[in-house]
């Protein structure tokens, strides 16, 4: 209760650029394993989060989808520990567990009782030193069908499913990382060698290229015992080449349409953006606030409300480490064409390409991303979180601490900075618009 009233009174304070005070203290082993402690004595439970820097952008063509595929192995036991052990002893002390892939990182965490911290260390240690001994050529065909048919159910036979690989297909060159989603291909996942496996996990899952957060009801000298206990003997891994940003841009409009076993036409308009942190990352957050987040917002407002032909609508810039992307996605109502959707979303670019946008709406939108962004902190663990939260400014920019300089980024954009934003990145001729449609409806698509 005690960090829930201080996020708020941080909160109610919204005007002005309150400082968050999160503690940490941050140490590295031998071996290059980065660690880093967040104490928080207001409910006695701890959450340990290991990020290591490895996931799709690391893959090669023809190589794909191995990184999501040991996010599943590394649930499936290790050298001392069975399988399903690590699910018994998180899920018997009445926490939880859980991890993602994305196209820059792979996390792993679990909340639990502060009396099991020794053994949720332990276990991560077990799958971080002594995974390959544990992986074997049933394991990995069990784990393969498992993705395969995690990529079937997600994916190939989901309603809409397909609009995400054909958009990063099209944005991104063949063989360029961001061109493949983390799931991987079918093909890939079936060629998958044990040995080509077990180099992938030897490269990347080693101390050298991981970061662990221990946060919650610790004591902060018994856990950095805990942690040379167990990671310390761990030997440090091979020196990793990161992926490097490459010139990436569209030179021309390219239209696809999918037909599907939908009700409702969706359209999809994505621009190359910019990456996390770069100088117009927040303005074009700040962009898609004021486009399509909440009732008044200026596509919701005229597409939904108004005009009544769409479902709904999303805006939003997703940077990632190498690159970046602006999407618009609208659902629209049955049986009306998304070239009327897409003309009416132009025009509403258009008004700010050549208005600009008033300080009330980007009042709101940086009040809106401001309370968005405390709120998730208010949660120790899990995605998204206080100890989630560090393990990301870590892992991408060596520093767990970056919080407020975060924020002070939204803060100090300016209503001439969307203006010119939308100007230079929200260009109708060189954008990728895909229409997914009924059965039988190729008329409704975005022509």
């Amino acid at each position: 209760m005690k960090s829930l009233i201080l996020f708020l009174i941080i909160i109610t304070n919204m005007t002005t650029f309150s400082q968050l005070n999160i503690n940490y203290e941050k140490y590295e082993l031998p071996n290059g394993l980065q660690v880093i402690l967040h104490k928080d004595n207001s409910v006695a439970i701890v959450s340990v989060n290991i990020w290591y820097h490895v996931a799709s952008a690391n893959e090669k063509q023809g190589r794909t989808g191995f990184a999501h595929l040991f996010e599943h192995l590394m649930f499936e036991g290790s050298q001392n520990v069975p399988d399903g052990m690590y699910d018994k002893i998180v899920d018997g002390s009445g926490g939880q567990n859980n991890g993602s892939t994305g196209f820059d990182n792979t996390n792993y965490w679990s909340i639990v009782p502060k009396n099991y911290l020794e053994s949720v260390l332990w276990l991560e240690s077990d799958r971080m030193g002594f995974l390959l001994p544990g992986i074997t050529q049933d394991r990995l065909d069990l784990q393969r069908d498992v993705v395969k048919n995690e990529r079937r159910q997600s994916y190939e036979n989901q309603p809409y499913g397909m609009s995400w690989m054909k958009i990063y297909d099209a944005l991104y060159p063949s063989g360029v990382p961001y061109n493949w989603l983390p799931i991987g291909s079918q093909e890939d996942l079936t060629a998958a060698s044990l040995e080509d496996v077990k180099e992938f996990f030897k490269l990347y899952y080693a101390p050298n290229n991981a970061s662990i957060v221990i946060g919650g009801d610790i004591d902060i000298e018994e856990t950095k015992l805990f942690v040379e206990k167990y990671f310390g003997s761990i030997p440090k891994g091979r020196d990793i080449i990161r992926p490097i940003p490459q010139p990436i841009s569209l030179t021309e409009t390219k239209r696809f349409v999918l037909e599907d076993n939908v009700q409702l036409p969706r359209l999809y308009l994505f621009w190359h953006s910019e990456s996390m942190y770069e100088e117009n990352d927040a303005a074009l957050s700040i962009l898609s606030d004021i486009l399509s987040s909440g009732k008044n917002s200026r596509l919701y407002k005229t597409l939904v409300y108004e005009k009544q032909i769409a479902q709904d609508v999303s805006a939003f810039q997703d940077g990632n480490a190498l690159s970046g992307n602006f999407g618009i996605i609208a659902t629209a109502k049955q049986d009306i064409s998304l070239s009327e959707i897409e003309k009416i979303i132009f025009e509403e670019i258009e008004k700010v390409k050549k208005d600009g946008i008033t300080k009330y709406e980007i009042e709101k939108a940086k009040n809106s991303i401001k309370a968005s962004f405390i709120y998730r902190l208010q949660s120790l663990g899990g995605f998204g979180s206080r100890t989630d939260q560090l393990n990301y400014y870590n892992t991408f920019f060596g520093n767990p601490g970056r919080f407020n300089d975060d924020l002070k980024r939204y803060q100090l954009v300016t209503e001439n900075q969307v203006k010119d934003v939308t100007n230079k990145f929200i260009d109708n001729n060189k954008m990728v618009v895909l229409s997914i449609v009924p059965k039988s409806k190729l008329d409704l698509q975005a022509k």
